[in-house]
């Protein structure tokens, strides 16, 4: 597998699974409405979480089509979203679930590395 067959698969990944999540955000789906009562997020702020979700794919998806800045621009968004997350999960003590944020911030990470490389 080449370079840029890695760096398509990866930045599309995580592009698909943000806007996913961005889209249960907006439902709102059960397990969202479940996770965010246990950390302390109010429902209110579910548009604007799944705004900012959804903002940060398209901007991915933006930087595939060739404004690369703006690629770079979404990742570092969501990388900042993630580990925010995280630390939410962290500070609630909420901890058997938090693979699913780490594992977000793991590819926002990773298409940030790619994008910059």
């Amino acid at each position: 597998m080449s370079v840029s067959t890695v760096y398509l698969a990866v930045i599309t990944v995580t592009a698909v699974v943000t806007i996913a999540i961005a889209i249960a955000d907006f439902i709102p789906a059960q397990f969202v409405l479940a996770n965010s009562a246990q950390v302390g997020v109010p429902r209110s702020w579910l548009p604007l979480l799944g705004g900012l979700k959804l903002a940060g794919g398209a901007g991915l998806v933006i930087g595939l089509a060739g404004v690369a800045w703006i690629g770079v621009a979404a990742a570092a968004g969501l990388v900042a979203f993630f580990i925010g997350a995280v630390v939410t999960h962290l500070r609630a003590g909420v901890l058997y679930n938090i693979g699913f944020p780490a594992a977000y911030l793991a590819l926002s990470t990773a298409s940030l590395m790619m994008l910059l490389a």
